[in-house]
């Protein structure tokens, strides 16, 4: 099949959380937004709730109780028989459903047993791609359509440093592409992939859209849609602020900012590989497909800013160099502590006599204070929450850092971060500083603009 080279660039990587596909009803939904698009890819996650169950059973097996494992498997495997039942009405097709269903568990049930490694624990946790993909594929054949279905076990690949192996997944994805070069669509798992060793393995969390993102990378496809159950990346969080509105395009690094400092609808990691290939990412919601959503691409829309996020539990770090020279030797050390324990910093102020960092998880805290204080005097602030404000903040834009500023006047501040990208400012306020100040960035930032597109 020669052609199909050239198709794969009209081709669209379509993937769906497991929300959008954590019911029967919604499992029909997704099969009519999907069908009559095009030869599209259509990558799923576990059905809602299914991978945590999947981590709980595991979670049984490391402590030897099997008996409360295999009751577990037992109480889902009966909310697949209810998702069967209801979701099939041609009874040899929903025979086969129940087969597959059948094999998926007896399989789980053999893995539950008391000699449990990860090796096994990351059979397991491919089990809820396997079972949603399945079922959808079964789904569309009911309805008269031609679905593909291709294996993400056989393509999807990690190398010796758990990172993508690009020329292993473009050339076995297009291999399976044409073996099925008539299909009207193609169904395939997120999440789950083999690693360097052939083993069972995964992407970690966030792991469906970078399995989308590096699909759309190795077929150089021409869009990939991430649906959701919300209508793109909102301007501020809508669980704490009223009023807030999905922003209609960001730039792939915007959009790496608001996600690194929490805005959850999108995992930091997913944006590279369609970044650096030019494929435009499309944030859509699969409850309202007519909502325009979010158009994240390499395109710079200038001038204004786009949104607020924030990021919490984070803990900061303040040491105070007890030696006033060798400010050089000193800054050397600090970072060197945080790199052999492997803790990444989120934020950084300095000055000649000290610095102020912080971290996002307490993780061998003790041990790297313990270092700190060879070096200087340390104090820490726990319950910290980064703030941050992204948009088109190049320096010589007048004015934006001032509105952000002017906006927390009523609230203290611990840290500001400005210049280190041109697209963000972050602000370091206490935990019960953090509604206040996404209200109050809110509406100096975005409450005229509502206003008037009202």
């Amino acid at each position: 099949m020669t052609d199909n080279h050239h198709s794969c660039n009209n081709m669209k990587v379509l993937k769906f959380g497991g929300t959008s596909v954590g019911s029967a009803e919604r499992i029909r939904n997704v099969a009519r937004l999907i069908s009559g698009r095009g030869q599209n890819i259509v990558v799923l996650s576990a059905m809602s709730g299914t991978t945590n169950t999947l981590v709980e059973i595991s979670d049984y097996l490391y402590k030897h109780n099997v008996n409360g494992a295999k009751e577990i498997i037992n109480d889902l495997e009966r909310k697949y028989r209810q998702v069967v039942a209801l979701l099939f009405t041609d009874v040899e097709v929903r025979m086969e459903a129940d087969e597959e269903v059948a094999a998926i568990f007896s399989l789980l049930r053999s893995l539950a047993r008391d000699s449990f490694t990860s090796f096994e624990e990351r059979e397991i946790l491919a089990q809820g791609e396997l079972l949603s993909t399945k079922l959808m594929h079964l789904y569309l054949r009911e309805s008269g359509i031609n679905s593909g279905f291709l294996p993400a076990l056989e393509y999807m690949r990690t190398d010796k440093n758990g990172e993508a192996d690009m020329d292993y997944i473009r050339v076995h994805l297009r291999a399976l592409l044409e073996e099925n070069p008539d299909a009207d669509l193609y169904i395939t798992q997120g999440y789950i992939c083999r690693n360097a060793y052939g083993e069972t393995d995964n992407l970690r969390r966030g792991g469906s859209d970078l399995t989308a993102s590096l699909i759309g990378a190795a077929l150089m496809a021409k869009e990939i849609e991430i649906w959701t159950d919300i209508d793109g990346m909102h301007n501020n969080d809508p669980r704490f602020v009223e009023g807030t509105t999905p922003v209609a395009e960001l730039h792939f690094d915007e959009a790496a900012e608001l996600a690194y400092f929490g805005a959850k609808i999108l995992h930091p990691t997913c944006v590279l590989p369609a970044k650096v290939n030019n494929i435009p990412v499309r944030l859509l919601n699969t409850m309202e497909p007519s909502a325009r959503g979010t158009l994240i691409h390499n395109v710079d829309t200038s001038g204004s800013i786009k949104a607020v996020a924030a990021k919490d539990d984070i803990i900061a770090i303040k040491i105070k160099s007890s030696r006033m020279m060798l400010a050089s030797g000193f800054m050397h050390r600090v970072f060197e502590i945080f790199d052999n324990y492997k803790r990444p910093i989120d934020m950084i102020a300095t000055s000649e006599v000290g610095v102020s960092v912080t971290v996002d998880s307490p993780l061998k805290l003790e041990h790297i204070v313990d270092e700190l204080r060879e070096i200087g005097t340390v104090t820490i602030d726990r319950d910290m929450v980064i703030i941050c404000v992204v948009g088109d903040l190049e320096w010589h834009n007048k004015g934006f850092e001032a509105e952000a500023l002017a906006a927390l006047h009523d609230i203290p501040v611990r840290m500001i971060s400005y210049g280190g990208s041109n697209y963000n400012i972050s602000f370091l306020v206490s935990k019960e500083d953090k509604i206040p100040a996404l209200r109050a960035l809110q509406k100096r930032l975005f409450g005229n603009h509502d206003n008037i597109a009202d």
